[in-house]
Protein backbone atom coordinates (compact mmCIF):
# COMPACT_ATOMS: atom_id res chain seq x y z
CA UNK A 1 0.00 0.00 0.00
CA UNK A 2 1.28 3.59 -0.40
CA UNK A 3 2.34 6.19 1.82
CA UNK A 4 -1.13 8.01 2.57
CA UNK A 5 -1.60 11.16 4.82
CA UNK A 6 -5.39 10.27 5.40
CA UNK A 7 -7.85 7.49 3.73
CA UNK A 8 -9.25 5.65 7.01
CA UNK A 9 -12.83 6.72 6.59
CA UNK A 10 -12.77 5.71 3.23
CA UNK A 11 -14.18 2.56 1.14
CA UNK A 12 -12.20 2.35 -1.90
CA UNK A 13 -9.19 3.49 -3.09
CA UNK A 14 -8.60 6.71 -5.19
CA UNK A 15 -8.82 6.43 -8.60
CA UNK A 16 -6.14 6.66 -10.95
CA UNK A 17 -7.39 9.27 -12.89
CA UNK A 18 -8.30 11.67 -9.85
CA UNK A 19 -5.30 10.51 -7.95
CA UNK A 20 -3.02 12.43 -11.11
CA UNK A 21 -5.84 15.30 -10.99
CA UNK A 22 -4.78 15.49 -7.31
CA UNK A 23 -1.53 14.99 -6.24
CA UNK A 24 0.62 17.96 -6.51
CA UNK A 25 4.38 16.38 -6.24
CA UNK A 26 5.45 17.04 -9.45
CA UNK A 27 5.60 20.70 -9.23
CA UNK A 28 5.28 21.29 -5.02
CA UNK A 29 8.67 19.29 -4.72
CA UNK A 30 10.40 22.68 -4.90
CA UNK A 31 8.89 23.13 -1.31
CA UNK A 32 11.62 20.22 -0.07
CA UNK A 33 13.72 22.70 1.95
CA UNK A 34 11.54 24.69 3.20
CA UNK A 35 9.27 21.74 4.15
CA UNK A 36 12.08 20.07 6.04
CA UNK A 37 12.83 22.93 7.92
CA UNK A 38 9.48 23.05 9.27
CA UNK A 39 9.58 20.19 9.69
CA UNK A 40 12.19 20.32 12.11
CA UNK A 41 11.10 23.46 14.52
CA UNK A 42 7.71 21.18 14.71
CA UNK A 43 9.90 18.33 15.70
CA UNK A 44 11.63 20.48 18.30
CA UNK A 45 8.32 22.06 19.10
CA UNK A 46 6.58 18.83 19.73
CA UNK A 47 9.26 17.65 22.19
CA UNK A 48 9.28 20.97 24.29
CA UNK A 49 5.06 20.24 24.69
CA UNK A 50 6.40 16.96 26.02
CA UNK A 51 4.79 14.81 22.79
CA UNK A 52 7.38 13.22 21.98
CA UNK A 53 10.70 12.51 23.65
CA UNK A 54 14.53 14.31 23.31
CA UNK A 55 15.56 11.25 21.90
CA UNK A 56 12.45 10.78 19.90
CA UNK A 57 13.05 14.69 18.52
CA UNK A 58 16.89 14.32 17.49
CA UNK A 59 15.83 10.89 15.79
CA UNK A 60 13.67 12.86 13.21
CA UNK A 61 15.79 15.59 12.88
CA UNK A 62 18.40 13.24 11.93
CA UNK A 63 16.23 11.60 9.22
CA UNK A 64 14.67 14.69 8.06
CA UNK A 65 18.41 16.13 7.99
CA UNK A 66 18.89 13.00 5.88
CA UNK A 67 16.05 13.59 3.54
CA UNK A 68 17.14 17.42 2.81
CA UNK A 69 20.52 16.15 1.78
CA UNK A 70 18.69 13.59 -0.57
CA UNK A 71 16.80 16.51 -2.36
CA UNK A 72 20.14 18.74 -2.19
CA UNK A 73 21.58 15.77 -3.93
CA UNK A 74 19.35 15.31 -5.98
CA UNK A 75 19.28 11.26 -4.73
CA UNK A 76 15.88 11.53 -3.57
CA UNK A 77 13.78 8.75 -5.68
CA UNK A 78 10.12 9.60 -5.49
CA UNK A 79 7.62 7.10 -5.65
CA UNK A 80 3.74 6.58 -7.40
CA UNK A 81 2.05 7.27 -3.75
CA UNK A 82 3.73 10.16 -2.85
CA UNK A 83 0.61 12.72 -3.32
CA UNK A 84 2.66 15.82 -2.69
CA UNK A 85 5.85 17.07 -1.09
CA UNK A 86 4.29 16.63 2.70
CA UNK A 87 3.70 12.61 2.11
CA UNK A 88 6.91 12.02 -0.04
CA UNK A 89 8.67 13.57 3.40
CA UNK A 90 7.06 11.61 5.71
CA UNK A 91 7.10 8.34 3.57
CA UNK A 92 10.54 8.61 3.08
CA UNK A 93 11.24 9.85 6.72
CA UNK A 94 9.33 6.67 7.99
CA UNK A 95 11.91 4.66 5.66
CA UNK A 96 14.61 6.01 7.71
CA UNK A 97 13.58 6.13 11.15
CA UNK A 98 10.38 3.57 11.63
CA UNK A 99 6.80 4.45 12.74
CA UNK A 100 8.60 7.33 14.85
CA UNK A 101 7.68 9.29 11.50
CA UNK A 102 4.01 8.77 12.14
CA UNK A 103 4.43 11.38 15.31
CA UNK A 104 5.80 14.07 12.94
CA UNK A 105 2.96 15.18 12.43
CA UNK A 106 0.91 15.18 15.50
CA UNK A 107 -0.92 18.88 15.58
CA UNK A 108 -0.12 19.48 12.61
CA UNK A 109 -2.30 19.53 9.77
CA UNK A 110 -1.55 19.87 5.95
CA UNK A 111 -3.18 23.52 5.94
CA UNK A 112 -0.52 24.80 8.36
CA UNK A 113 2.02 23.29 6.92
CA UNK A 114 2.08 24.28 3.47
CA UNK A 115 1.19 27.61 4.33
CA UNK A 116 4.30 27.53 6.14
CA UNK A 117 6.21 26.18 3.06
CA UNK A 118 4.89 28.64 0.89
CA UNK A 119 5.89 32.00 2.98
CA UNK A 120 9.45 30.35 3.20
CA UNK A 121 10.00 29.92 -0.13
CA UNK A 122 8.25 32.89 -0.48
CA UNK A 123 10.45 34.92 1.93
CA UNK A 124 13.64 33.02 -0.35
CA UNK A 125 11.95 34.22 -3.36
CA UNK A 126 11.66 38.07 -2.65
CA UNK A 127 15.57 38.01 -1.18
CA UNK A 128 16.39 36.38 -4.65
CA UNK A 129 14.55 39.07 -6.88
CA UNK A 130 15.91 41.81 -4.49
CA UNK A 131 19.58 40.65 -5.61
CA UNK A 132 18.46 40.48 -9.55
CA UNK A 133 17.16 43.76 -9.51
CA UNK A 134 20.02 45.10 -7.78
CA UNK A 135 22.56 43.63 -10.23
CA UNK A 136 20.59 45.42 -13.25
CA UNK A 137 20.51 48.21 -11.49
CA UNK A 138 24.60 48.42 -11.16
CA UNK A 139 24.59 47.51 -14.66
CA UNK A 140 22.28 50.55 -15.22
CA UNK A 141 24.45 52.87 -12.96
CA UNK A 142 27.67 51.80 -15.20
CA UNK A 143 26.03 53.08 -18.34
CA UNK A 144 25.27 56.11 -16.54
CA UNK A 145 28.22 56.72 -15.34
CA UNK A 146 30.03 56.46 -18.26
CA UNK A 147 27.34 58.26 -20.49
CA UNK A 148 26.67 61.35 -17.87
CA UNK A 149 26.76 64.28 -20.45
CA UNK A 150 26.26 62.00 -23.69
CA UNK A 151 23.54 63.76 -25.50
CA UNK A 152 20.24 62.11 -27.05
CA UNK A 153 16.52 62.68 -28.17
CA UNK A 154 13.98 62.73 -25.26
CA UNK A 155 10.91 61.36 -26.19
CA UNK A 156 6.79 62.26 -25.08
CA UNK A 157 4.54 60.24 -27.32
CA UNK A 158 7.56 58.60 -29.19
CA UNK A 159 7.90 62.15 -30.53
CA UNK A 160 11.40 64.20 -30.31
CA UNK A 161 10.61 66.62 -27.16
CA UNK A 162 13.92 67.91 -25.26
CA UNK A 163 17.09 66.76 -25.07
CA UNK A 164 18.16 65.02 -22.65
CA UNK A 165 21.71 62.59 -21.65
CA UNK A 166 22.13 58.62 -22.08
CA UNK A 167 22.95 58.80 -18.40
CA UNK A 168 19.56 60.41 -17.32
CA UNK A 169 17.54 57.51 -19.43
CA UNK A 170 19.59 54.80 -17.31
CA UNK A 171 18.86 56.53 -13.89
CA UNK A 172 15.09 56.58 -14.83
CA UNK A 173 14.88 52.88 -15.05
CA UNK A 174 17.16 52.59 -11.59
CA UNK A 175 14.44 54.72 -10.20
CA UNK A 176 11.93 52.23 -11.60
CA UNK A 177 13.32 49.11 -10.25
CA UNK A 178 14.40 50.73 -6.93
CA UNK A 179 10.02 50.90 -6.51
CA UNK A 180 10.20 47.32 -7.23
CA UNK A 181 13.00 46.39 -4.89
CA UNK A 182 11.28 48.19 -2.19
CA UNK A 183 7.87 46.54 -3.14
CA UNK A 184 9.22 43.11 -2.47
CA UNK A 185 11.11 44.37 0.99
CA UNK A 186 7.61 45.85 2.41
CA UNK A 187 5.79 42.60 1.29
CA UNK A 188 8.57 40.51 3.02
CA UNK A 189 7.48 42.28 6.33
CA UNK A 190 4.11 40.66 5.70
CA UNK A 191 5.05 36.87 4.80
CA UNK A 192 7.17 36.75 7.93
CA UNK A 193 4.75 35.22 9.97
CA UNK A 194 3.97 31.97 11.26
CA UNK A 195 1.12 30.29 10.44
CA UNK A 196 2.64 26.72 11.70
CA UNK A 197 0.84 25.51 14.80
CA UNK A 198 -3.36 26.67 13.34
CA UNK A 199 -3.89 22.96 12.35
CA UNK A 200 -6.23 22.55 9.65
CA UNK A 201 -8.51 25.64 10.52
CA UNK A 202 -9.10 25.75 14.15
CA UNK A 203 -5.74 25.32 16.36
CA UNK A 204 -4.09 23.85 18.02
CA UNK A 205 -4.90 22.05 21.20
CA UNK A 206 -1.40 19.90 22.12
CA UNK A 207 0.30 22.79 24.06
CA UNK A 208 2.40 23.91 21.07
CA UNK A 209 4.15 26.91 22.00
CA UNK A 210 3.98 29.08 18.91
CA UNK A 211 6.22 31.96 20.23
CA UNK A 212 9.02 29.48 20.58
CA UNK A 213 8.48 28.16 17.42
CA UNK A 214 8.86 31.59 15.63
CA UNK A 215 11.48 31.96 17.52
CA UNK A 216 13.05 28.29 16.76
CA UNK A 217 12.75 29.93 12.77
CA UNK A 218 14.85 32.71 13.38
CA UNK A 219 17.82 31.85 15.01
CA UNK A 220 20.56 34.22 14.80
CA UNK A 221 22.00 31.38 12.89
CA UNK A 222 20.02 31.33 10.30
CA UNK A 223 18.06 33.81 7.78
CA UNK A 224 14.89 35.60 10.17
CA UNK A 225 12.20 33.85 8.74
CA UNK A 226 9.59 34.78 10.90
CA UNK A 227 9.23 37.68 13.93
CA UNK A 228 5.50 37.26 14.34
CA UNK A 229 2.58 34.64 14.24
CA UNK A 230 -0.73 34.56 13.27
CA UNK A 231 -3.78 35.24 15.52
CA UNK A 232 -6.66 33.47 13.69
CA UNK A 233 -6.46 30.07 12.37
CA UNK A 234 -8.84 30.18 10.04
CA UNK A 235 -7.08 32.87 8.31
CA UNK A 236 -3.96 31.25 8.90
CA UNK A 237 -3.95 28.35 6.79
CA UNK A 238 -6.34 29.70 4.39
CA UNK A 239 -4.10 33.55 3.30
CA UNK A 240 -2.87 33.51 0.07
CA UNK A 241 -2.67 37.13 -0.04
CA UNK A 242 1.18 37.12 0.50
CA UNK A 243 1.68 35.02 -2.71
CA UNK A 244 -1.21 37.55 -5.17
CA UNK A 245 1.02 40.52 -3.48
CA UNK A 246 4.20 38.97 -5.08
CA UNK A 247 2.62 38.03 -8.09
CA UNK A 248 1.37 41.34 -8.46
CA UNK A 249 4.97 42.35 -7.92
CA UNK A 250 6.30 40.30 -9.99
CA UNK A 251 4.11 41.51 -13.11
CA UNK A 252 4.84 45.29 -12.22
CA UNK A 253 8.33 44.12 -12.45
CA UNK A 254 7.64 42.66 -15.84
CA UNK A 255 5.99 45.97 -17.03
CA UNK A 256 9.19 47.99 -16.19
CA UNK A 257 11.48 45.03 -18.07
CA UNK A 258 9.05 45.63 -21.05
CA UNK A 259 9.14 49.24 -21.00
CA UNK A 260 13.20 49.07 -21.04
CA UNK A 261 12.79 45.98 -23.76
CA UNK A 262 11.03 48.56 -25.91
CA UNK A 263 13.44 51.04 -25.60
CA UNK A 264 15.88 49.40 -26.43
CA UNK A 265 14.49 47.43 -29.17
CA UNK A 266 13.77 50.79 -30.71
CA UNK A 267 17.14 51.95 -29.47
CA UNK A 268 18.95 49.36 -31.59
CA UNK A 269 17.08 49.41 -34.78
CA UNK A 270 18.75 50.80 -38.06
CA UNK A 271 16.11 53.67 -38.37
CA UNK A 272 17.82 54.43 -34.30
CA UNK A 273 20.87 52.78 -34.16
CA UNK A 274 21.48 54.74 -30.45
CA UNK A 275 22.61 51.44 -29.15
CA UNK A 276 24.28 48.05 -29.94
CA UNK A 277 23.26 44.79 -28.27
CA UNK A 278 26.40 42.63 -27.77
CA UNK A 279 26.13 39.28 -30.21
CA UNK A 280 25.53 36.98 -26.59
CA UNK A 281 22.32 38.72 -26.23
CA UNK A 282 20.88 38.77 -29.46
CA UNK A 283 20.43 36.20 -32.26
CA UNK A 284 20.56 35.90 -36.01
CA UNK A 285 17.56 35.14 -38.67
CA UNK A 286 17.44 31.43 -40.44
CA UNK A 287 16.77 33.43 -43.75
CA UNK A 288 18.20 36.49 -43.46
CA UNK A 289 22.45 36.59 -43.02
CA UNK A 290 22.58 40.13 -42.38
CA UNK A 291 19.96 40.02 -39.42
CA UNK A 292 20.49 40.98 -35.84
CA UNK A 293 17.90 40.46 -34.09
CA UNK A 294 17.26 41.60 -30.15
CA UNK A 295 15.33 38.77 -28.87
CA UNK A 296 17.02 39.02 -25.58
CA UNK A 297 14.83 42.35 -25.12
CA UNK A 298 11.92 41.05 -27.54
CA UNK A 299 11.48 37.85 -24.83
CA UNK A 300 11.66 39.94 -21.65
CA UNK A 301 8.66 42.50 -23.46
CA UNK A 302 7.04 39.19 -24.16
CA UNK A 303 7.24 37.80 -20.88
CA UNK A 304 5.47 40.34 -18.87
CA UNK A 305 2.54 38.76 -20.75
CA UNK A 306 2.48 35.27 -18.55
CA UNK A 307 3.71 37.42 -15.46
CA UNK A 308 0.65 39.35 -15.74
CA UNK A 309 -1.27 36.37 -16.82
CA UNK A 310 -0.13 34.38 -13.63
CA UNK A 311 -1.62 37.18 -11.12
CA UNK A 312 -4.78 36.71 -12.87
CA UNK A 313 -4.87 33.19 -12.61
CA UNK A 314 -4.21 33.21 -8.54
CA UNK A 315 -6.58 35.96 -7.84
CA UNK A 316 -9.24 35.03 -9.71
CA UNK A 317 -8.57 31.64 -7.72
CA UNK A 318 -9.08 32.88 -4.45
CA UNK A 319 -12.22 34.99 -5.56
CA UNK A 320 -14.42 32.04 -5.10
CA UNK A 321 -13.16 30.28 -2.01
CA UNK A 322 -14.82 30.08 1.19
CA UNK A 323 -13.11 30.23 4.83
CA UNK A 324 -11.16 28.35 5.33
CA UNK A 325 -8.23 26.23 3.66
CA UNK A 326 -9.68 24.68 0.20
CA UNK A 327 -7.86 22.31 -2.61
CA UNK A 328 -8.21 25.33 -4.61
CA UNK A 329 -5.36 27.04 -3.14
CA UNK A 330 -3.14 24.57 -4.56
CA UNK A 331 -3.41 26.59 -8.06
CA UNK A 332 -0.88 29.11 -5.88
CA UNK A 333 1.91 27.12 -6.77
CA UNK A 334 2.94 26.87 -10.10
CA UNK A 335 1.83 30.96 -10.93
CA UNK A 336 4.19 31.69 -8.62
CA UNK A 337 6.93 29.06 -8.99
CA UNK A 338 6.97 30.21 -12.94
CA UNK A 339 6.74 34.25 -12.32
CA UNK A 340 9.66 33.44 -10.08
CA UNK A 341 11.59 31.30 -12.71
CA UNK A 342 11.04 33.61 -15.44
CA UNK A 343 12.14 37.04 -13.34
CA UNK A 344 15.23 34.76 -11.41
CA UNK A 345 16.47 34.23 -15.50
CA UNK A 346 14.96 37.26 -17.07
CA UNK A 347 16.63 39.47 -14.68
CA UNK A 348 19.80 38.07 -14.69
CA UNK A 349 19.77 38.12 -19.01
CA UNK A 350 18.79 41.72 -18.58
CA UNK A 351 21.34 42.72 -16.39
CA UNK A 352 24.44 41.01 -19.03
CA UNK A 353 22.65 42.80 -21.84
CA UNK A 354 22.46 45.96 -20.50
CA UNK A 355 26.21 45.65 -19.09
CA UNK A 356 27.37 44.08 -22.56
CA UNK A 357 25.84 46.98 -25.11
CA UNK A 358 27.38 49.68 -26.89
CA UNK A 359 26.18 53.74 -26.79
CA UNK A 360 26.78 55.00 -29.93
CA UNK A 361 27.08 59.04 -28.63
CA UNK A 362 27.40 60.37 -32.57
CA UNK A 363 24.08 58.40 -33.57
CA UNK A 364 22.17 60.09 -30.66
CA UNK A 365 23.36 63.12 -31.39
CA UNK A 366 22.75 63.29 -35.02
CA UNK A 367 19.30 62.32 -33.75
CA UNK A 368 18.61 65.73 -32.06
CA UNK A 369 16.70 68.36 -33.78
CA UNK A 370 16.89 72.46 -32.91
CA UNK A 371 13.03 72.48 -32.75
CA UNK A 372 13.61 70.31 -29.65
CA UNK A 373 14.83 73.83 -28.27
CA UNK A 374 12.26 75.44 -28.39
CA UNK A 375 11.08 75.07 -25.12
CA UNK A 376 14.50 76.87 -24.22
CA UNK A 377 13.69 79.54 -26.30
CA UNK A 378 10.04 80.20 -24.65
CA UNK A 379 11.94 79.99 -21.46
CA UNK A 380 13.92 82.71 -22.50
CA UNK A 381 10.87 84.88 -23.41
CA UNK A 382 9.49 84.38 -19.95
CA UNK A 383 13.39 85.67 -18.45
CA UNK A 384 12.18 88.68 -20.58
CA UNK A 385 9.32 89.65 -18.47
CA UNK A 386 6.72 87.67 -21.04
CA UNK A 387 4.39 85.22 -19.79
CA UNK A 388 4.69 81.58 -20.27
CA UNK A 389 1.15 81.12 -21.74
CA UNK A 390 2.09 84.20 -24.10
CA UNK A 391 5.80 82.74 -24.92
CA UNK A 392 4.50 79.42 -25.94
CA UNK A 393 2.12 80.93 -28.38
CA UNK A 394 5.11 83.01 -29.52
CA UNK A 395 7.73 80.04 -30.02
CA UNK A 396 4.98 78.24 -31.61
CA UNK A 397 4.38 80.46 -34.41
CA UNK A 398 7.68 80.58 -34.96
CA UNK A 399 7.84 76.52 -35.50
CA UNK A 400 5.22 76.91 -37.76
CA UNK A 401 7.23 79.62 -39.55
CA UNK A 402 10.24 77.35 -39.86
CA UNK A 403 8.44 75.04 -41.49
CA UNK A 404 7.13 77.16 -43.70
CA UNK A 405 10.04 78.17 -44.88
CA UNK A 406 11.60 74.50 -44.79
CA UNK A 407 14.45 75.51 -42.42
CA UNK A 408 15.43 74.15 -38.87
CA UNK A 409 14.02 76.92 -35.94
CA UNK A 410 17.83 78.14 -35.21
CA UNK A 411 18.19 79.31 -39.18
CA UNK A 412 15.32 81.82 -38.99
CA UNK A 413 16.25 84.84 -39.86
CA UNK A 414 16.77 87.46 -37.17
CA UNK A 415 13.42 89.94 -38.22
CA UNK A 416 11.20 86.64 -37.87
CA UNK A 417 12.38 86.42 -34.28
CA UNK A 418 11.68 90.04 -34.11
CA UNK A 419 8.25 90.04 -35.61
CA UNK A 420 7.36 88.36 -32.27
CA UNK A 421 9.01 89.24 -30.12
CA UNK A 422 10.90 92.48 -30.69
CA UNK A 423 13.52 92.66 -28.21
CA UNK A 424 15.13 89.45 -29.35
CA UNK A 425 18.50 89.80 -30.91
CA UNK A 426 21.11 88.15 -31.92
CA UNK A 427 21.51 86.42 -28.64
CA UNK A 428 18.95 84.12 -29.36
CA UNK A 429 21.09 81.83 -31.40
CA UNK A 430 23.57 81.06 -28.45
CA UNK A 431 20.24 79.01 -27.10
CA UNK A 432 20.37 76.48 -29.92
CA UNK A 433 22.97 74.74 -27.92
CA UNK A 434 21.93 71.08 -26.77
CA UNK A 435 25.01 70.38 -23.82
CA UNK A 436 23.93 73.90 -22.96
CA UNK A 437 20.31 73.17 -22.74
CA UNK A 438 21.17 70.31 -20.61
CA UNK A 439 23.38 71.67 -18.63
CA UNK A 440 20.30 74.47 -17.32
CA UNK A 441 18.72 71.34 -16.53
CA UNK A 442 20.52 71.46 -13.51
CA UNK A 443 17.49 71.39 -10.50
CA UNK A 444 17.08 68.32 -8.42
CA UNK A 445 16.21 65.60 -10.77
CA UNK A 446 17.43 67.16 -13.90
CA UNK A 447 19.03 66.09 -16.97
CA UNK A 448 22.11 68.19 -16.57
CA UNK A 449 25.65 65.86 -16.44
CA UNK A 450 26.31 67.18 -12.73
CA UNK A 451 23.34 65.86 -11.49
CA UNK A 452 23.50 62.54 -13.49
CA UNK A 453 26.69 62.18 -11.50
CA UNK A 454 25.74 63.20 -8.03
CA UNK A 455 22.70 60.88 -8.26
CA UNK A 456 24.99 57.99 -10.08
CA UNK A 457 27.66 58.47 -6.76
CA UNK A 458 24.55 58.67 -4.67
CA UNK A 459 23.42 54.96 -5.43
CA UNK A 460 26.63 53.93 -4.76
CA UNK A 461 26.62 55.37 -1.88
CA UNK A 462 23.24 53.35 -1.23
CA UNK A 463 25.24 50.15 -1.68
CA UNK A 464 22.99 50.01 -4.49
Amino acid sequence: MSHQLWGGRFAAPTAEDMRQFNDSFRFDQRLAAADITGSIAWAGALADAGLITGEERDRLVQGLNQVQLEFAEERFVPQPGDEDIHTAVERRLGELVGSLAGKLHTGRSRNDQVATDMRLFCLHAAQTLQMRLMQLQHALLDQAEQHAATLMPGYTHLQRAQPITFGHWCLAYVEMLERDRMRLEDATRRIRVLPLGSGALAGNSLGIDRTALTAALSSPDRYPFFDDITTNSLDAVSDRDFVAELLFDCALIGVHLSRLAEDLVLYSSSEFGFIELADEYSTGSSLMPQKKNPDSMELLRGKSGRLIGNLVTLLTVLKGTPLAYNKDMQEDKEPFFDSFDTLDLGLRVAAAAVATLQANPERMVAALDAAMLATDLADELVRRGVPFREAHGKVGRLVRRALELRVGLHQLPLEEYRAVQPDLDETAYALFDFAQSVARKAGVGGTAPERVKEQVLAWRERGR
